[in-house]
């Protein structure tokens, strides 16, 4: 494209573009105008030449009716708190970032903010300016009303408007709606809040419209768009996945297509990332192979797609509906180990003794076939009846997942195996069923497999001394201890003194338990004394598994970590140039943080959509009576699960018998006039309220006599 000429009373391109660079946001030709003196005839001439800027790439035009530097970020600004420095300065990032390379930090000053200072992964609106040394200073206009920034909410008709009320109760209440507003009042929609509204209602703006809220589809679609997980992906993305290309000859990878590896995963799987094998070894012991796919192949590091999938940091899985970590050319094709196909992987041959202990492994990279797609179901079923065919490794895994379970009861590894609820849907995404998800010694098998693989990708990065992202879980909080030791003391339970302790201290009261009436109650007390596993660079071992060092290598297609660990790996064994950069490594602690959030986040969604469907599932039990244990107290009350659906709800303090109430400190008991609550103690209790718009329950204590099991009783 031609360039437009400059006309005598224009400036220069050179200054007209370091001009917009130095300012803050977007500029308009009134304020470019003004800071040349552009007049009469000579503002038809800025206008093409601005024209002919963006056009060249050199401006981009703003929604805002202006111009900025490509990847220049507006004057108000919406960022999140990423870091709070050593002088307790918080430190913020755009939450949309169109610039190349890593986004820009933001000083959020701390004169401008009025009460306590933002906290780490709080949203902020900010307006920007330049500092004396061009970095960005911000401050704070508003603090957004939740951490994704967004909204969701039922719309409802007001004289001259409408409102919009929040799904999520903390919020506080209703938000007015701007116009024009393309959502009819009763449904369902994700908005975004607006600044600048100082008096009367907050104000937000429809984004989106999910739906009536009595859809089978919406309750997914609230928590996705309730908890920020990104749904789309750019085009970018999507253009490096569907150019990527099968690889179908092993050339210098080791050709694994004649071990008869096999996937053995649920049966409602979306992909399947892990493979494995088993043989007896001469003289005593096993030989195993775990084959994982080579994810590292097809998302180099700084691509597209690598951004992509550190952003979503992992896969979510909902009951009628995944929301993927990779774009599904790769998670449900190329990179997915279907059977009678070939598939780059990552392999690690393990040695173990007659013991279940790992004796040496090395890694390789590889081509495989997996020789079946089997199920849990299915896999068990051959353990305890036989048919299972020739060719399949299944007696030999079963040999070997003896040993290991032996070898794990021997370090003294936490086993907290909680009961699973699986959703079942008809035809139209309706519940149909809430019921226990089986667990068989086929999941367990794999999940040792899993573990010694994990363990001896952390054992060989340390070896090499490679940057590794560690799957760590730290010791149990001095506080939740003793907050643990009072709830034992009433059961007449000891704990070793002292704060060391380890997971076969609490495996041993585990133990203890288990065939006592009071064993959920200890159980569930233990759990909640538990620290929460997280990605870190820095190891501190995994205290629940009785492991001095632990990574996440065998699920690179939904976790962002595995594929971070597979990369240090190619790089450390140099299995090829695709692996570990140094830039990546040096990103390791922040990295670390952001996946460890996203983890989080992708797990409060699935809860939080699961949650919804049990509402709805519950939605015509109003009266009815239900089994439930206690899962936490306070003064106000306490929270109880309902024992066949897994439903949580509160029953209010003012509703028990016995008040006034205190609580202990450590959340666990709730004592009142001759009458102690704990978490885990069984209630039976009467579903007296439903709210489905913030999918909540509320239960009061049910009165004496018989009750049916069952999804629950009426009462007369």
């Amino acid at each position: 494209m031609a360039r437009a000429k400059r006309a005598p009373g224009l400036p220069t391109r050179e200054a007209l573009l370091e001009f917009i660079r130095e300012a803050p946001g977007r500029v308009g030709k009134q304020e470019i105008a003004r800071a040349f003196g552009i007049k009469g005839s000579d503002r038809v001439a800025l206008k093409a030449l601005l024209r002919d800027l963006a056009d060249t790439g050199a401006l981009e035009r703003r929604r805002t009716r202006g111009f900025a530097a490509p990847g220049a970020l507006e004057e108000f600004t919406v960022a999140e708190i990423v870091a709070i420095d050593e002088d307790g300065e918080p430190w913020a990032e755009p939450v949309a970032w169109p610039g190349p390379g890593a986004a820009p930090r933001i000083l959020v000053l701390p004169d401008a903010v009025r009460g306590r200072a933002p906290g780490p992964k709080e949203r902020v609106l900010l307006r920007l300016r330049r500092s004396r040394e061009g970095g960005w200073l911000g401050h704070v206009m508003r603090r957004l009303p939740r951490a994704e920034g967004h909204i969701v909410g039922l719309v409802r008709a007001v004289p001259g408007g409408a409102r919009l009320s929040p799904t999520n109760r903390r919020l506080g209440g209703d938000f007015s709606l701007s116009c024009p507003n393309p959502a009819r009042a009763g449904e369902l929609v994700l908005a975004e809040p607006l600044p600048g509204r100082r008096l009367g209602l907050p104000e937000a703006r429809v984004v989106e419209v999910l739906g009536a809220p009595d859809q089978p589809k919406v309750a997914s679609l609230i928590a996705i768009a309730s908890h920020g997980l990104p749904t789309v992906f750019g085009e970018a993305a999507l253009t490096e996945a569907q150019r990527a290309k099968p690889v179908i000859t092993p050339g210098k990878r080791a050709d694994l297509r004649a071990t008869a590896l096999v996937t053995i995963d649920d049966d409602d799987a979306r992909d399947f990332d892990d493979a494995v094998w088993a043989e007896a070894a001469q003289g005593g012991g096993w030989n195993a192979l775990v084959a994982i796919a080579d994810v590292a192949h097809y998302v180099r590091p700084g691509s597209a797609l690598d951004r992509e999938a550190r952003e979503r940091g992992n896969s979510a899985y909902f009951p009628n509906r995944v929301v993927p970590m990779l774009p599904e050319a790769l998670s449900n094709e190329l990179c997915s180990l279907k059977s009678d196909e070939p598939r780059p992987c990552l392999a690690v041959e393990l040695a173990f003794g007659a013991d279940g202990h790992l004796i040496r492994h090395r890694f390789v990279r590889g081509l495989m076939r997996s020789a079946a797609r089997l199920t849990y179901r299915q896999v068990q079923d051959w353990a305890d009846h036989g048919g299972a065919p020739d060719r399949l490794p299944i007696a030999p895994l079963y040999d070997l997942y003896r040993a290991l379970r032996a070898a794990r009861e021997q370090r003294g590894a936490l086993d907290i195996d909680l009961p699973e609820r699986r959703v079942h849907l008809d035809a139209e995404g309706r519940v149909v069923a809430i019921r226990p998800r089986p667990r068989f010694d086929s999941h367990r098998l794999i999940e040792e497999l899993m573990i010694a693989a994990n363990v001896a990708a952390a054992e060989t990065l340390e070896s090499r001394r490679r940057p590794a992202m560690y799957r760590v879980h730290d010791q149990p909080a001095a506080a939740k201890v003793e907050a643990l030791r009072e709830v034992l003391d009433a059961f007449g339970l000891k704990l070793k003194p002292g704060q060391r302790l380890s997971a076969r201290d609490f495996k041993g009261l585990l133990h203890a338990v288990h065939d006592k009436a009071y064993g959920p109650t200890v159980h569930e007390a233990i759990l909640r004394s538990q620290a929460q596993a997280e990605y870190n660079p820095e190891n501190i071992g995994h205290f629940g598994l009785a492991l001095r060092r632990y990574c996440h290598f065998t699920s690179p297609i939904r976790r962002y970590a595995d594929l971070l660990v597979h990369r240090a790996l190619i790089a450390g064994l140099g299995l090829g140039p695709d692996g570990q950069s140094d830039a990546e490594a040096a990103a390791y602690p922040a990295t670390g943080l952001h996946i460890t959030t996203t983890e989080r986040r992708a797990d409060r969604a699935t809860r939080d959509a699961i949650d919804r469907y049990l509402v709805g599932f519950l939605a015509d039990q109003v009266g009815a009576t239900f089994a439930a244990r206690i899962t936490g107290v306070g003064r106000f009350g306490v929270f109880v699960r309902l024992e066949e659906t897994g439903a949580e709800g509160l029953v209010p303090a003012s509703r028990l018998h016995g008040g006034p109430f205190h609580a202990d400190p450590g959340g666990f008991v709730l004592e009142g006039r001759g009458i102690t609550m704990r978490v885990g103690d069984p209630l039976d209790v009467e579903l007296v309220e439903i709210d489905t718009l913030t999918a909540s329950l509320r239960f009061d204590p049910a009165e004496a006599g018989p009750r049916r099991r069952g999804r629950g009783t009426k009462r007369r």
